[in-house]
């Protein structure tokens, strides 16, 4: 098969294009950094340098694709992060219809059903709605957990206060990811045909911040690292002073409560869909003490 898939090489785009080269597919890897093309060839895919806005651009690099993976960059820049990220995905779209893709996999998030108070999901949800109008396409939502490595951005508050935590509890419900499973997982779909338009949640463990804490303090030599519950000001206020531009960290607090009210993981869990993930929260540990 042709596959294009956008991400570049991050931590799901270079073990997806591995995988899916391994397995004999024609790969093309999208990346807005030119910078890039020598590693994605030495992957043995080929490179697509360009904006994920630009929907002529796309519709290049998904030309002959039989399937592609959708992926919008996390941070669609500091400001305006809802209308760019809902930009792209319309640029998205456009591209599929034009180039006639007939297999698309979509990386999406739990949450997305809702169509706001979810922070910067809220524009993966207004993705997922103008993917619904395509037509005669095979679509899967792939909706994937909290990533494990977020919390590398809690090192500093670690090393710097001897504590762990967010504008939540540490006895809330979270469906966690690890970027390898996603990985795993969109190869898999990548390779099917499934009618219609589909969902698919891939998470690796369901876990509290109770638990995040202990077993990441266990596995940095912090056994006694505690998970505090910060109000949603001092959310904000820290966010701000470790230097995120004001619309991002709003948003960040506003999907931390929408954790604390249980608003993210609900769908997940009231359907009892199944954990397909192979990585735990002890496994991402090792990695997590790693970096730290």
């Amino acid at each position: 098969m042709k596959i294009t898939i956008s991400g570049s090489l991050g931590n799901i785009g270079r073990p997806l294009a591995t995988k899916l080269i391994s397995s004999g597919h024609e790969v093309t890897v999208i990346s807005s950094n030119a910078d890039r093309t020598e590693a994605i060839e030495a992957l043995g895919a080929k490179a697509a340098i360009g904006s994920v806005n630009d929907a002529d651009f796309l519709k290049t690099a998904f030309a002959e694709a039989d399937a592609v993976f959708a992926m919008t960059p996390p941070n669609m820049g500091g400001s305006n992060v809802i209308a760019n990220t809902t930009e792209a995905g319309k640029a998205f779209a456009a591209a599929i219809k034009e180039a006639g893709v007939k297999r698309v996999v979509m990386l999406s998030s739990i949450g997305a059903e809702f169509p706001n108070g979810t922070g910067p999901i809220a524009g993966i949800h207004n993705i997922e709605k103008i993917y619904e109008a395509l037509e005669n396409i095979s679509l899967t939502y792939l909706r994937a957990g909290n990533f494990y490595t977020n919390l590398y951005n809690d090192i500093a508050l670690i090393k710097g206060a001897g504590i762990i935590g967010s504008n939540y509890p540490s006895t809330v419900t979270i469906p966690f990811a690890h970027p390898g499973d996603i990985a795993d997982a969109a190869a898999e779909e990548l390779e099917r045909m499934p009618l219609g338009k589909n969902v698919r949640y891939i998470i690796s463990d369901v876990r509290t911040p109770g638990d995040v804490a202990q077993v990441l303090g266990q596995a940095i030599g912090k056994p006694e690292l505690p998970w505090v519950e910060f109000t949603d000001e001092q959310a904000l206020s820290g966010m701000k002073q470790a230097g995120l531009p004001d619309e991002i960290a709003g948003l960040y607090v506003e999907m931390g409560s929408s954790v604390r009210k249980g608003k993210l993981s609900e769908d997940f869990l009231l359907n009892n869909n199944p954990v397909e993930g192979k990585i735990k929260l002890e496994d991402f540990a090792k990695e997590f003490a790693a970096r730290f």
